[in-house]
């Protein structure tokens, strides 16, 4: 029994004190912030916290002047002409329809009743609009993920509703991809079948057989917290890492599966030193080398790479990720957490402190 007692309380202590501290062997201890000896994050020109942008994992800035345009106008028209002049199959495409949506979500969990009154002008005004329609299921699916319990039948009432818009948006739009992505998360909770499942990734497939943004959201399907296992996860991001096209990102897609399979507190000594750790990290390294600089999802294989390469104490490695993608928050894996502004800082602070204590110095970080 005492031994039972031992455990909880180290799994609790490693649960509260775990992310905040991490100590190189001889390396990084706390200090008072604003001593002499704490390492400021401001001296690398990184945001401050209060700066951070949710809405997106890296820069969009047409995005950002748009949504600038309809969060303070209404004026949904310029929403949908920057949709329509985003390619189909693109990742940049279903990014955009991403922060569309969240956008208008976070406006309605802010303004009960008014928030949003844009996207609702939008279906109105355009109900044969492609665009809106793909903007409008994914705000279904993010509301019913905010707000309703899984299992509940509020909870299953508004991804049907969602399925129904990807079913009409799908429609409007053949060869566009992104309906049957959103239906992903609607598969997820609604608990499809492997086969109808997989009925829905053979259009997509059909369509974009390379979109990495569509092979996120299909992992999560297939992980053992939904409705597969560890096993599943790691043979459909292996398989698809295996089989990616030259510079293609989907050779990070393991890291992904890796990270979903975390234990949520980690008692082994050297989890981070492992062999799956290394192989799935150096693969995931492998692919930022060899992606274009512009690749719109470059930004979200860097923000979970520092979350590893901090764990793994390679402060100078996590440290050159923060530099490329430093100001935006938006994405894995911080977006998970209640505060994801406040959990990234605690990384980024740890890498500089880390980066530092091994005399690096924002003088000697290459950019």
């Amino acid at each position: 029994m005492e031994i039972l007692w031992f455990l909880l309380a180290l799994c609790l202590l490693g649960a509260v004190v775990g992310p905040y501290v991490l100590r190189r062997r001889g390396g990084i201890r706390q200090v008072a912030p604003g001593s002499p000896d704490a390492a400021d994050p401001d001296d690398y020109g990184f945001a401050r916290q209060e700066e951070l942008d949710l809405r997106m994992p890296g820069p969009d800035q047409d995005l950002l002047d748009v949504l600038d345009v309809v969060q303070g106008t209404g004026a949904w028209r310029a929403a949908s002409q920057l949709l329509a002049g985003t390619p189909k199959e693109s990742e940049i495409r279903w990014q955009r329809v991403q922060a569309f949506a969240g956008a208008a979500s976070l406006e309605l969990a802010r303004q009960p009743g008014t928030g949003g009154a844009w996207l609702r002008a939008w279906r109105a005004e355009a109900p044969k609009d492609a665009g809106g329609a793909a903007v409008h299921a994914e705000f279904l699916v993010q509301q019913a993920w905010r707000t309703g319990t899984v299992g509940t039948d509020d909870f299953r009432i508004i991804l049907e509703e969602a399925r129904t818009v990807c079913g009409e948006a799908a429609l409007l739009a053949p060869g566009d991809p992104v309906p049957y992505i959103v239906e992903l998360a609607v598969a997820r909770g609604l608990g499809y079948s492997h086969e109808r499942f997989d009925q829905v990734w053979a259009k997509i497939i059909d369509r974009a057989p390379a979109h990495m943004g569509a092979h996120i959201a299909a992992l999560h399907f297939w992980c053992e917290k939904w409705h597969g296992s560890r096993e599943e996860a790691d043979r459909f991001a292996t398989a698809a890492a295996t089989r990616a096209p030259q510079g293609s990102l989907l050779a990070a897609l393991p890291l992904f599966a890796l990270y979903e399979h975390l234990p949520e507190v980690n008692l082994v000594r050297g989890f981070y030193e492992s062999a799956a750790v290394t192989k799935a990290v150096g693969g995931a390294m492998f692919a930022v080398h060899a992606a274009r600089a512009d690749d719109p999802v470059l930004a979200h294989v860097r923000h979970l790479l520092v979350l590893f390469l901090v764990r793994m104490e390679r402060w100078s490695e996590a440290v050159h990720q923060l530099v490329h993608i430093d100001g935006h928050v938006g994405a894995l894996p911080w977006t998970e957490n209640a505060d994801p502004a406040a959990e990234y800082t605690v990384y980024r602070a740890l890498a500089v402190a880390g980066y530092e204590a091994n005399g690096g110095s924002p003088a000697t970080l290459p950019h």
